[in-house]
């Protein structure tokens, strides 16, 4: 038992913490006001400036594409399940992974399947080639642009560890940002589609990780 409690603590870092409601609330009306803005403001004209930036993106694009990073969860998710199942026993670490591959592939269908559709936002060739930047609502498809399927996967990932591991938020931000610019300057997503992909992704990691951590207790 006081082993077990060792454990537990070790993934929480020994401070027991709860979802940051009030926080949240904060954080998402400053997500919209900011998407909003972009939307308006900065998508398009942003999009214009980078646009062939980075050349053909064309491998680069196949290498990271969503069912790439998709597969590669479901990978060591799977890898960690057949552990679990053989050994009787995962580390921390092993477990707070194994719950961020889910929570990012969850998201991440959640987010093609529901919040593409339901905005139904063109991506960036689409309108740089005529399509009109606004929303088609309930007419989109997984191929829309909003909110960033790429930030939704990540950001579900990041947003456990996030919550797990404190000490992981700040290297795990810079390589969010890292990649919302990527995708920006790829001509993958517009700047609001990056704002709204990440917030969601990470919304969903970091409740995935505190109803895991609750059930810890």
């Amino acid at each position: 038992m006081a082993h077990s409690q060792q454990r537990r603590g070790s993934a929480g870092e020994g401070k027991p913490r709860h979802f940051p409601g009030p926080i949240w609330f904060l954080a998402l009306l400053i997500c919209i006001s900011a998407a909003a803005l972009a939307f308006v403001y900065l998508d398009v004209p942003v999009a214009r400036r980078v646009y062939g930036v980075l050349g053909s993106t064309e491998s680069l694009g196949r290498g990271f594409a969503s069912a790439v990073l998709l597969t590669g969860e479901a990978v060591v998710a799977l890898t960690l399940i057949v552990i679990r199942i053989t050994r009787g026993r995962l580390s921390p670490l092993g477990e707070a992974t194994g719950l961020a591959c889910l929570t990012s592939i969850c998201a991440y269908a959640i987010d093609d399947n529901a919040l593409k559709v339901f905005f139904g936002v063109p991506n960036p060739p689409a309108v740089l080639h005529g399509a009109r930047h606004t929303f088609h609502l309930m007419t989109g498809s997984p191929g829309s642009s909003f909110p960033s399927g790429h930030m939704v996967l990540s950001g579900g990932f990041a947003g456990v560890f996030m919550r797990l591991y404190r000490r992981t938020t700040l290297p795990l931000a810079v390589l969010q940002l890292i990649g919302a610019v990527l995708l920006v300057v790829g001509d993958w997503h517009f700047v609001s589609d990056v704002i709204a992909g990440t917030f969601v992704g990470i919304s969903a990691g970091v409740l995935a990780g505190e109803v895991w951590a609750a059930h810890s207790r």
